[in-house]
């Protein structure tokens, strides 16, 4: 069966939380900020039963503090953490040399703010040939009319906007996947 090139494959997948941090995340609406850290543990969990690479960054983490409790406590020993002070992660080396070496092309973007450091980053990665996609409903901005902006201007970048359901389930494309229940089970 030939796939159409924009479905995601989990072999190819690499998710990137950006800047989940608890000075941060204190800006932002309550009813935002529970869907996103719901959605964002989700796509973790699910993402560490397919073995998809996890990378987290964290902006100025002496100023906005580290990536929130609710996050840490289900990142495992095969995740990695980069610290950057530039909006866009593609402006921190080790961001760089993580998903150089890692090798997939289909970047998957969550986190904060949806129209700072999650636009930069889609924008560059884009730019350095990536495949990037833009989980609406696992990012924030302090306003909601600017993560609706920030997510209006990426698609007019061909930048790919979803929801975590899809990426999950174009992850597993199969219900016989032998993942589909534990991780369809997340959903609930």
């Amino acid at each position: 069966m030939v796939s159409h090139p924009n479905l995601l494959c989990a072999k190819n997948s690499f998710l990137v939380v950006v800047d989940v941090q608890t000075k941060l995340i204190a800006a932002m609406s309550d009813l935002n900020t529970e869907t996103m850290l719901t959605n964002i543990g989700i796509l973790i969990s699910a993402a560490h039963r397919l073995t998809i690479p996890v990378l987290i960054t964290e902006q100025y983490p002496k100023g906005l503090g580290r990536t929130v409790n609710e996050l840490v406590t289900l990142l495992d020993d095969t995740d990695t953490v980069v610290e950057k002070t530039g909006f866009s992660a593609c402006a921190a080396k080790a961001f760089n040399e993580v998903l150089a070496s890692a090798q997939q092309k289909q970047i998957i973007l969550v986190g904060m703010e949806a129209h700072v450091c999650v636009l930069q980053t889609a924008f560059e990665l884009t730019a350095q040939g990536y495949h990037v996609y833009v989980v609406e409903d696992a990012v924030c901005s302090r306003k909601a009319e600017h993560k609706f902006y920030g997510l209006e201007r990426m698609l007019q970048q061909d930048i790919t906007v979803m929801n975590h359901e899809s990426v999950i389930f174009e992850w597993l494309r199969d219900a016989t996947h032998l993942e589909f229940k534990a991780i369809s089970g997340l959903l609930r």
